[in-house]
């Protein structure tokens, strides 16, 4: 998968800097994401024909998918590109704004998105699994390769990545001796459980009882917490409208 980056965050972020985040991402998903997940993709970024994306012109992607660096949270001025012309194309945003609000660099949140935009390119891939709460009731976790772990980071030439799950996550059962994430930090002498939550993360999910798409916490994790509130803001971007359901 090639993935088009379109800088649009005019000036506050320059493609130099940018350039160098791409380049370190390239790496992450070369060298430690393809080897265990079997799927890759390379960030391309791509200049753009005007100030903010045409709604008669997608001439800016020139891959199978698109990743906007926006430097705002305009988020419905930004939707309105997608609602009306890249129905069907894989896409998602990186607000500089948002991640200034969760007080992250805006290189984690690039390197979650193009994660998560390899792994489930259409935001539609569900897998059966236990209620994070409940054991006893079967769900449907959301198909999402940092969110369980993305108040972690590592570094790259010097730029900040997003920890990410193993495949062994999505089972029903621990293996001796196996990994479900990256980094495999250890919280209270335990590393992260399938189907399980790091300190600061969090897990979507459909739940087939109330019919509707919900997201846990580990109870009293207020930087969780705040992510889903901050990440509400996104709206219909990605998987915003999933974001939205939380604040029910």
């Amino acid at each position: 998968m090639i993935i088009s980056v379109i800088n649009h965050t005019n000036g506050k972020v320059s493609d130099e800097e940018l350039q160098n985040a791409i380049r370190a991402i390239n790496r992450q998903i070369r060298e430690d994401y393809e080897p265990y997940w079997h799927i890759g993709g390379e960030l391309r970024l791509e200049g753009r024909s005007g100030k903010k994306p045409s709604v008669q012109n997608i001439a800016d992607m020139r891959g199978d998918a698109v990743l906007y660096l926006w430097d705002a949270a305009d988020v419905d001025n930004a939707l309105g590109y997608h609602d009306l012309n890249n129905r069907g194309v894989p896409y998602g945003f990186v607000f500089t704004e948002l991640a200034k609000q969760l007080k992250e660099e805006w290189t984690v949140t690039l390197s979650h998105e193009a994660l998560e935009l390899v792994g489930d390119s259409e935001v539609n891939l569900l897998v059966q699994g236990p209620h994070p709460s409940d054991s006893r009731r079967t769900v449907f976790h959301w198909y999402e390769m940092c969110d369980a772990v993305q108040a972690e980071t590592y570094e790259i030439d010097k730029v900040k990545v997003s920890n990410f799950v193993l495949p062994l996550y999505f089972t029903g059962g621990e293996e001796k001796g196996g990994r479900n994430d990256f980094l495999g930090r250890t919280y209270r002498g335990k590393t992260l459980q399938s189907f399980g939550v790091n300190p600061g993360g969090y897990v979507g999910f459909f739940n087939p009882q109330s019919g509707e798409h919900e997201t846990y916490t580990a109870k009293g994790d207020r930087i969780a917490a705040k992510r889903l509130k901050v990440k509400s803001k996104m709206k219909g971007a990605r998987r915003g409208i999933r974001y939205q359901r939380y604040m029910k």
